[in-house]
């Protein structure tokens, strides 16, 4: 592993335009709401969604929270699968014959795998470095085992709180469309089709507040290769990943992580230093500035406890105070 992992901060934001940010399965797929703030929300359940599908489909990584032959399976089931392939490499053929199965095969193996225990089959060290969303994220895996009971949890280093919009969230009028597929069984020469519900708002600024944990990292061997992957993904995921047609038109704005001396130190939710010029009747990027003056006068009371600073900006986005992060911390200040 290179280097120690220190305690670290992510602020991060991006934009959605004439999209839904994060639909509720339980409310008609409307945007998720803080009625009461009339602010949009973003679990971090979406957002991780997102890191992990850029991992898979861009990067080709394995991961552990994924489907199986675009399958869904629970962590079990996926668990069981992840063995039977460690097992059927090369180098694993004395494991696989103490298996004493007739035949050798994904299938057949990870039947096989179900009923044993699992920790005498892959060590726990190998699990941990082939998911890079594990190291990240962490996992419980319900799996019974004498030695680690019913259930093993590794606690993820990173966390997000959900994400919410610095702006008020202002929702799309006549969300109903049609479809020219069968929606339900008409008569002889009447046209098929469905009406459903189109939910969207006009343009929100969603903000995420992250924490990365130096002692979490090393129960999970999180890198700080991980963590500079992790830069990434979350930056270009909502480029790549939000390819559907009620995810598009998503922009990153602004990605800051602070990197800290020590194991100890935090400053808190960032998104309380920060603002926008204006928050109703948004609809671009272009009709506002963020506001990061007390954001930076915050960090500079902790200038001595901070190691680096990473940050990146989109063009687009007019930033006040961004001078003076540059002249506050321009020694130790890196372009991600």
């Amino acid at each position: 592993m290179e280097g120690k992992i220190l305690n670290g901060e992510i602020l991060f934001l991006y934009d959605c335009k004439e999209c839904n940010p994060n639909g509720d399965p339980d409310n008609e797929n409307r945007p998720r709401m803080d009625y009461l703030k009339e602010r949009a929300l973003v679990s971090d359940v979406r957002l991780k969604r997102y890191v992990r599908d850029y991992f898979q489909n861009q990067k080709g990584y394995p991961i552990f929270v994924s489907k199986v032959d675009d399958r869904t399976v629970d962590a079990t089931e996926r668990f069981a699968y992840f063995i039977a392939e460690q097992l059927l490499k090369p180098e694993n053929q004395s494991k696989l014959k103490a298996l004493k199965l007739d035949s050798f095969n994904v299938e057949t193996v990870k039947e096989e795998v179900k009923k044993r225990k699992k920790w005498d089959l892959v060590s726990v060290e190998d699990f941990l470095k082939y998911f890079i969303d594990v190291r990240l994220f962490g996992i419980t895996l319900p799996i019974k085992d004498e030695k680690r009971g019913t259930s093993i949890t590794f606690t993820g280093p990173v966390q997000f709180n959900w994400g919410y919009s610095l702006n008020k969230a202002e929702p799309i009028e006549s969300p109903s469309i049609t479809s020219h597929f069968a929606g339900r069984t008409k008569g002889e020469g009447e046209e098929g089709g469905a009406i459903g519900k189109d939910w969207r708002l006009y343009y929100v600024l969603i903000a995420f507040y992250g924490r990365v944990s130096g002692n979490g990292a090393k129960k999970t061997l999180m890198t700080k290769e991980d963590l500079r992957e992790l830069d990434k993904a979350l930056w270009n995921s909502i480029i790549t990943e939000t390819n559907t047609r009620t995810k598009l038109n998503q922009q990153p704005r602004l990605l800051l992580r602070v990197e800290y001396k020590d194991s100890e130190t935090f400053t808190g939710d960032l998104r309380r230093y920060i603002d926008i010029s204006k928050k109703e009747g948004l609809r671009d990027v272009g009709e506002y500035e963020l506001d990061i003056t007390k954001l930076v006068d915050k960090l500079s009371k902790k200038k001595d406890s901070i190691n680096r600073i990473y940050l990146k900006v989109d063009e687009e986005l007019r930033v006040k105070g961004l001078e003076k992060l540059k002249e506050t911390f321009g020694g130790f200040l890196d372009k991600l």
